[in-house]
């Protein structure tokens, strides 16, 4: 079993690439939930989403997020009537909150729904999300204490970034499967994914960041720094913020006490020998993945040690 631990669009598109080479079926995707929130009085899960309808052929290919060829009739009438719609919701991707929703407040868990939405698309990857408990992600900013979603999307990641809360992660615990999943795992793959935000947030939720340091299974990372930037998103005022390198070693000073190698980009080739003065193997190669045969060649190379 390959174990990913996944963000929202740069795991996705590695996923995509990961089901061309290995059996999907022998795939498990383990998702950031900290970027969940609530709108409209409906439970908003953007990365399970993204991870979903990407694996289900659904997303939106040019956004990265989304249902294809959506339709905003229901947002556009949200804003005549006065509720914010700094947040882009298409009507086809509203039925998956609207049910989402309604699942929850029945008494299913975040894991039950989740593998309800997978089987209703077919997909076949096993998607786990990381903890049933709720771990908003808050950038601390001079504005105040913002949900990342503020942040980054209403707020278009213009605050200083003073520092990243976990808020609740103390009382969480693992979604059921997931310490087994990384235990039992043949290798753990940490895609390509804000290493802050979207890795962060699994990796603080107890007993998961011990698991990987307990397991037998190599850890590979992506880097998703390539030339001292980031590939999406705001990984780059997050890392600094967190006094991070914005490079390929940062992502290795990150990630150090659990990984055993990492796939850094054909750009950052001069930065092996400081990866590997870390006690981690650095593999170069191409890793912006501009398409299918990319996405499959850079899921080869983060299995190429097995």
């Amino acid at each position: 079993m390959i174990v990913t631990l996944a963000g929202g669009v740069g795991a996705a598109r590695f996923l995509e690439g990961l089901v061309q080479v290995v059996p999907p079926e022998t795939i498990t995707a383990i998702v950031n939930t900290g970027d969940d929130f609530e709108l409209h009085g409906l439970h908003i899960a953007p990365d399970l989403d993204i991870v979903t309808c990407t694996l289900a052929g659904v997303i939106d290919q040019v956004q990265g997020w989304g249902i294809t060829d959506d339709s905003y009739a229901c947002l556009e009438w949200l804003g005549r009537l006065g509720a914010p719609t700094w947040f882009n919701l298409g009507d086809r991707d509203l039925a998956l909150h609207i049910q989402r929703t309604a699942l929850l407040r029945a008494g299913h868990t975040l894991s039950q729904v989740v593998e309800q939405f997978r089987r209703a698309f077919g997909v076949t990857v096993r998607i786990l999300p990381m903890s049933d408990q709720p771990v908003p992600t808050h950038v601390l900013t001079p504005a105040g204490e913002l949900h990342f979603e503020e942040y980054f999307v209403q707020r278009r990641a213009a605050d200083e970034v003073l520092g990243v809360r976990f808020a609740g992660v103390e009382q969480a615990a693992p979604a059921p499967g997931v310490p087994d999943a990384i235990l039992e795992a043949e290798t753990v793959i940490l895609a390509p994914s804000n290493p802050i935000v979207s890795i962060g947030p699994i990796l603080a939720v107890p007993g998961i960041r011990a698991a990987l340091r307990q397991t037998s299974a190599p850890v590979v990372a992506v880097s998703p720094i390539v030339g001292g930037a980031a590939i999406k998103g705001p990984a780059v005022p997050l890392m600094r913020a967190a006094g991070l390198e914005i490079s390929a070693v940062g992502i290795a000073q990150t990630y150090r006490d659990l990984l055993d190698v990492l796939v850094i980009d054909q750009v950052d080739a001069a930065l092996k020998d400081a990866v590997e003065a870390l006690g981690i193997r650095a593999i170069v190669t191409d890793t912006i993945m501009r398409g299918p045969t990319e996405k499959a060649n850079l899921a080869r190379v983060a299995l190429q040690h097995r």
